[in-house]
């Protein structure tokens, strides 16, 4: 089932996005002794970590962190580093009790690989980029390989959808490549959360929910999964239309709450 949120702005969609992973993962913890989460970044995650971070009742050192993609050869202390995101919006405010990072080298695949393996994945927060992308896997997507990070090269509008958001100067400055989790390996999350606001975000929300699954368009595979739910704002909603949305299968319906 597909479930759709429309909120008035991005912070309310932060907000009520972060209410429903916390309640995953407190109930993870309460159930499993442990709770496993996938994060991604980009400034389209900012009202949701900033809201889960402030979350009540998790018992963070038994969070699992996995992070999501990385741009190759990229330092650390790169102001566009995906792990300086996710240390300074998550880890350092959280003191989560593991954390996976993508290093951006060959070698760490094999680690990440080992460590998803492990145990399953409570909750996957994916975002959908301004090309419809679902983590660094830019159309046309590989949806057939079963590697669970691979290498990927950045299309022209992913990389100046890095520049506009002010992570480069230039597209000629966004790396051409980067480690990526897989389709694959994100739709095996026990649930998935995309948080999706502004206007920025409008064509590929409007693409993903009003086509069939394409790998032009790679949100759609989003809908596939049997716990799917979108938040959208009405910024990012306002190119939809209700009535062509098209479920992710056929035997899939949707559902939809609008927040004051």
């Amino acid at each position: 089932m597909m479930h759709i949120t429309l909120c008035p702005d991005a912070a309310v969609l932060g907000l009520k996005a972060a209410q429903e992973t916390a309640q995953i993962l407190r109930e993870a913890i309460g159930r499993d002794g442990f709770a496993r989460i996938i994060l991604s970044t980009g400034a389209s995650q900012f009202t949701t970590l900033d809201a889960l971070v402030g979350q009540p009742g998790i018992d963070w050192q038994k969070v699992e962190m996995f992070h999501l993609d990385e741009y190759v050869g990229l330092s650390a202390t790169h102001p566009a580093s995906f792990r300086k995101y996710l240390k300074e919006r998550f880890v350092d405010r959280t003191n989560v009790g593991s954390v996976h990072y993508v290093d951006g080298a060959p070698g760490c695949i094999g680690t990440l690989t080992r460590e998803l393996d492990r145990a399953p994945v409570h909750v996957g927060l994916i975002g959908i980029g301004q090309n419809a992308h679902v983590a660094f896997n830019d159309p046309p997507v590989d949806f057939e390989t079963r590697d669970a990070y691979i290498f990927v090269t950045l299309d022209d509008a992913c990389k100046a959808q890095q520049v506009h958001e002010g992570w480069f100067p230039s597209v000629a400055d966004v790396p051409k490549q980067a480690i990526s989790m897989s389709v694959n390996r994100i739709l095996r999350c026990q649930k998935i959360i995309s948080a999706v606001p502004y206007a920025q975000k409008a064509s590929a929300i409007r693409n993903t929910l009003q086509s069939e699954l394409s790998n032009a368009i790679p949100g759609t595979v989003l809908k596939t999964h049997p716990h799917f739910s979108l938040y959208v704002d009405q910024d990012s909603f306002s190119q939809t239309t209700l009535t062509r949305i098209i479920p992710g299968r056929g035997e899939t319906s949707f559902d939809m709450t609008v927040c004051c």
